[in-house]
């Protein structure tokens, strides 16, 4: 079991590729409550994946068991290593995980306003499942997509 100081490296490569986000989205990213005390709990009650190179985080993500579901969370791929298909390989671990697990989808979250993230998810063969609004908005702010095992 991985100690709380081995998350640190991972909540920088997240914070990192979520920065892009800063002022696209509102609210903003849960990224900026997450640390890595949080990290290791996932890590020690759910999964977190993380691919490195020369010891170093360049992709991770959260899987969740839920009821019918695995839900991929802070799904994340360091600036210099994108376009190499990492995100990808991250999402097809993610769906190898849930069959063992009897799950028969995975499902995730991006934001409303992160339109090139619907467009390399559904080119993944997710489809957009429905839409869910933060406490305090009276529009939806994020997206929910799946895709089956």
């Amino acid at each position: 079991m991985a100690a709380e100081e081995d998350f640190g490296p991972v909540l920088s490569l997240i914070r990192a590729a979520f920065a892009f986000m800063e002022g696209r989205i509102d609210p903003p990213s849960s990224m900026h409550r997450l640390t890595a005390a949080a990290l290791a709990d996932h890590a020690r009650e759910a999964e977190v994946w993380v691919a490195e190179e020369t010891g170093q985080p360049v992709a991770c993500m959260v899987l969740t068991p839920r009821a019918d579901t695995l839900y991929l969370g802070k799904l994340a791929v360091a600036d210099t290593h994108r376009g190499q298909g990492l995100g990808r390989q991250m999402v097809d671990h993610a769906l190898a995980r849930a069959r063992p697990l009897g799950l028969p989808r995975v499902t995730l979250q991006t934001r409303v306003e992160l339109t090139e993230n619907h467009a390399a998810f559904e080119a993944m063969g997710f489809r957009k499942t429905g839409a869910t609004a933060h406490a305090g908005y009276d529009r939806p702010t994020s997206l929910t997509y799946a895709r089956d095992t």
